[in-house]
C-alpha cells in the first residue's frame, strides 16, 4: 500500500473515531453499567469511576458476542467482575447480567435489573459510544444515562488480537448500524455529517468490511 493511501485511511479512521466518541462528563449516579466486550479496559474504567465515588454499584452485562466467543472461559460479565475485583472493587458491589449478546440486549437487560427511574453511567469501548447512546435513547425508558469509555485515543485502542484493521472494521460496521437500526426500532436517529459518510464509504471501498 502506498504511503498516501495509508495516510488517507488513517485520516478517514480518525473521522469515524471522533464521531463515535462521546465522553460525557460522569456525575454521581445510581449505578455504573459496564457493557461486556473483548476489552477489559472497560472494566478498569468502571472500577475507576466506582473508586471516585460516582456510584455504589457496578452492573456488568454480557454473555458473549461476535468478537468474544471462545476468547473468555467465563461470560463477558463474569470476566469483567474478575477484573474489577483485581482493581479492588468489592465483589458484593457488583451485579451480573450474563445473557446479553449485543448492545441492545446489554441496555434492555441491564435496565430490567435497576429501578425504572435509575440514573446510570454506561461504560463501553470508545468506538462504540455513539451506538450505545443511540441504543439507550431508544431502549432505556427510565432515568438519565451518561456515556463514557476508557480515556485514550485511537492509537491506543488496538490490543493483541484486535489490531488497527479490526478497529477500523468495527467502526465501519457500527456506523452501518447507526444508519440502518433506527428503521428497525433498535436505535434513535443520529445526525451524521457528510464528512463521516464520506469517510465511511471510502473505508468500505478500501476493503474494511469485516464487520458489515
Amino acid at each position: 500500500m502506498r504511503e498516501t493511501d495509508e495516510q488517507q485511511i488513517s485520516a478517514a479512521a480518525d473521522v469515524l473515531w471522533q464521531y463515535h466518541c462521546i465522553f460525557d462528563t460522569p456525575v454521581p449516579s445510581d449505578v455504573i453499567i459496564g457493557l461486556g466486550s473483548y476489552d477489559l479496559r472497560v472494566a478498569d474504567r468502571c472500577a475507576a469511576l466506582f473508586h471516585q465515588g460516582l456510584a455504589t454499584e457496578i452492573l456488568f452485562t454480557g454473555h458473549s458476542g461476535h468478537w468474544t466467543r471462545g476468547q473468555f472461559e467465563q461470560t463477558e460479565a463474569s470476566r469483567f467482575l474478575s477484573r474489577a475485583v483485581e482493581c479492588d472493587v468489592p465483589a458484593e458491589a457488583i451485579i451480573l447480567e450474563e445473557r446479553a449478546t449485543n448492545i441492545g440486549e446489554n441496555i434492555r437487560f441491564a435496565a430490567h435489573l435497576v429501578r425504572d427511574d435509575a440514573s446510570a453511567i454506561l461504560v463501553t469501548k470508545p468506538q462504540t459510544q455513539r451506538r450505545c447512546l443511540a441504543t439507550a435513547q431508544k431502549q432505556w425508558s427510565g432515568g438519565r444515562t451518561i456515556i463514557t469509555a476508557p480515556l485514550h485515543d485511537r492509537t491506543e485502542q488496538p490490543i493483541p488480537g484486535f489490531d488497527e484493521r479490526h478497529l477500523i472494521c468495527e467502526m465501519v460496521g457500527d456506523l452501518k448500524r447507526i444508519l440502518t437500526y433506527p428503521d428497525a426500532g433498535f436505535q434513535s436517529r443520529q445526525d451524521i455529517p457528510d464528512a463521516v459518510t464520506d469517510a465511511y464509504r471510502f473505508l468500505i471501498d478500501c476493503g474494511y468490511t469485516a464487520h458489515l
